[in-house]
């Protein structure tokens, strides 16, 4: 089964790919982590990406689509594979439709209430860049890393203002991508504001639905 994750920043979309991933036993593609591994790998691919990431600048979409193309071809695709937080835009979408078949396409939502605090709650080891969160992954120590002891911080992303603009920005490019898929009779809305076990039941029976 082909399956899409969408949602706003921090409602928590991979940690219910990762989830989904171990259940149906198929690959979790998240577009940060396929471009750090073509830039690790030093692919082709991955080497023109570093070019615009070494600049701070956003990686073109066609580059990034080729990418997911390449990585849909593998033979651990072949069963299936979860999409994290991608597509983002109607032409990237169609890119998707015709290198694969769609099958679901899963939105999680919550109120920007609740990622605000859920973000605004979160923080990241400065040496080995473990994720914490004062709610959910504390530290045994306040402020220092379990790993490594390197000191705890919170991203400028993860504060209260940047995340309501980070929303508004989601909100207005995915608005015209929900319809979309709503009109292919793919989308199911799921409410992504509990916790993560209560998130992934809700989930998995909208997918086997």
């Amino acid at each position: 089964m082909n399956i899409i994750l969408l949602g706003p920043p921090g409602v928590g979309k991979g940690t219910i790919a990762s989830k989904l991933s171990k259940k149906m036993k198929v690959p979790h593609i998240a577009t940060g982590d396929m471009l750090r591994e073509n830039v690790a790998q030093k692919t082709d691919l991955g080497a023109k990406a570093k070019n615009y990431m070494d600049k701070g600048l956003l990686v073109p979409d066609e580059l990034v689509i080729e990418m997911i193309k390449e990585r849909l071809k593998r033979k651990d695709c072949k069963k299936g594979f979860i999409l994290d937080g991608f597509p983002r835009t109607i032409n990237q979408a169609d890119e998707i439709s015709n290198a694969a078949r769609v099958d679901k396409v899963v939105n999680l939502q919550a109120s920007d209430g609740i990622i605000v605090k859920r973000l605004s709650r979160r923080r990241v080891c400065s040496q080995c860049s473990f994720i914490y969160h004062l709610d959910f992954i504390k530290p045994n120590r306040e402020g220092f890393c379990d790993k490594c002891s390197g000191t705890l911080y919170q991203r400028e992303d993860d504060k209260p203002e940047t995340v309501k603009k980070r929303l508004k920005v989601y909100e207005k490019q995915t608005e015209p991508l929900i319809k979309y898929y709503q009109d292919k009779d793919l989308l199911v809305d799921v409410d992504g504001s509990g916790l993560p076990e209560e998130v992934f039941e809700l989930v998995d029976e909208a997918i086997a639905a």
